[in-house]
């Protein structure tokens, strides 16, 4: 007789919070222009789609714009707090965690771009700093008197070389005496301090905060990133960093760069970003970076599962989630989506993609699944044991050997397979645990 058992002891960052999210930040935006989202063919809302497929954080970006900026140009304007806020509110009441993500700008800001908003364009330094600490305090309390307060919030996106240019951009070497980096690091410490000022007078539970940059492939450029930035005394709890094949190079880069910045810093580390695509209709320069996964459904599964295992396998357990970028992309006539509709969850005809479930098994309980198949026995777990290794014996006592199984877990579906001939002379009992 076979006994399948789970044991998994030193899972990272306590399976319950581990982060496996999605920006759906244009949600509401796909869905002004009729663009519906399927389950099995079946139009549902999209948050609960992601929430049956195992998502368990909803991340929303926040511009600065005004009504006539977001009316005049909506892809490039419309995530401001009026748009936001019931976005928000729908994430909350579907049960899940928000990830606020704040842009502090009219538009998009990453690492080119990190525009000053009109509205605070003429502000001196110390006036942007009182503003800074101002305008979070009260964004922060307006979404906990909706109901709507973030779990985790972003000082920024992808500020590898500042935000609110140019007062606040890094300029010159970087050192922590650089006037750049000190005037950074205000600038923080105030959105920061507004944070806790809005706790404080609601009651609310501090999120926690994230620092995110753009370098998930370079460990040079983030270790000087967070090493100047701790030593302006910004009091963060979790790096974030983003990682596109793309953009940011191989998947070894991302190991080597999460793994060190562990070792380097102590914090728990999550992918803020990372998208792969699903069709070979993507960019074309994408195409010669995907570093040996096809651009198919499939495909998009299988990069997801490395990902897992390098993310799950970051030393002192502090791999702490992954965020999947522009999950809610559709083709809409008129937009220039940078050909993230390619990457999306939901495929052309809106239907969910088998990735959804993929990112969402990254936070599954973790239980073996056996099951027999001739003669052979299959054992199946999720992504949430991606870092695990397979074990067995053929006794529960407390002087019992586990040994390595030989064969190689292959990524079957969305769940890890591997396959195993059956033996009838004994009784085995198989487990996961760390390498």
């Amino acid at each position: 007789m076979m006994i399948a058992a789970l044991f998994a002891p030193g899972i990272s960052f306590a399976q319950n919070s581990f982060i496996a999210g999605a920006d759906f930040s244009d949600l509401k935006f796909f869905e002004d222009r009729g663009i519906t989202y399927k389950d099995a063919g079946q139009v549902q809302d999209g948050i609960q789609i992601l929430k049956n497929h195992g998502i368990n954080c909803i991340r929303l970006r926040l511009w600065t714009s005004s009504a006539a900026q977001a009316q005049a140009d909506p892809y490039n304007y419309t995530n401001n707090l009026a748009y936001t806020l019931p976005l928000a509110q729908r994430v909350k009441n579907a049960g899940l965690q928000f990830m606020l993500d704040f842009h502090y700008s009219d538009t998009w800001a990453d690492p080119g771009h990190q525009t000053t908003p009109a509205a605070w364009a003429t502000l001196t330094f110390a006036q942007l700093v009182s503003q800074m600490r101002a305008y979070n305090s009260n964004t922060i309390v307006a979404f906990a008197a909706a109901g709507a307060m973030p779990d985790y919030v972003q000082i920024g996106n992808e500020i590898t070389y500042g935000m609110l240019w140019t007062n606040g951009q890094l300029t010159g070497s970087w050192s922590s005496s650089n006037p750049s980096w000190i005037r950074l690091g205000q600038l923080m410490n105030a959105a920061i301090q507004g944070i806790k000022d809005a706790t404080n007078a609601t009651g609310a539970k501090m999120p926690k905060i994230i620092v995110h940059i753009d370098r998930g492939g370079d460990w040079g450029t983030t270790r000087s990133f967070f090493e100047n930035l701790n030593a302006q005394g910004v009091p963060y709890d979790i790096i974030g960093e983003s990682y596109y094949p793309f953009y940011q190079g191989s998947p070894a880069n991302l190991n080597n760069c999460l793994s060190n910045a562990a070792v380097e810093f102590g914090k728990p580390i999550i992918v803020a970003e990372d998208a792969f695509p699903y069709t070979n209709t993507c960019p074309s320069a994408w195409l010669g970076k995907l570093y040996g996964y096809p651009p198919t459904p499939a495909g998009q599964v299988s990069f997801i599962a490395a990902l897992a295992r390098i993310v799950e396998s970051v030393p002192n357990h502090l791999g702490a989630g992954f965020v999947y970028w522009g999950a809610e992309y559709q083709a809409a006539s008129g937009v220039n989506e940078a050909g993230f509709n390619s990457s999306s969850f939901f495929d052309a005809g809106g239907n969910v993609l088998p990735v959804a479930r993929a990112v969402g098994g990254m936070a599954a309980p973790l239980l073996i699944s056996p099951s027999l198949n001739g003669s052979n026995l299959q054992l199946q777990w999720p992504f949430s044991g991606a870092a695990l290794m397979l074990t067995t014996t053929t006794t529960l006592e407390p002087s019992a050997i586990w040994s390595l199984v030989p064969n190689t877990a292959q990524t079957t579906g969305v769940v890890f397979t591997v396959t195993l001939p059956v033996d009838s002379s004994q009784t085995r009992f198989y487990r996961l645990q760390p390498n």
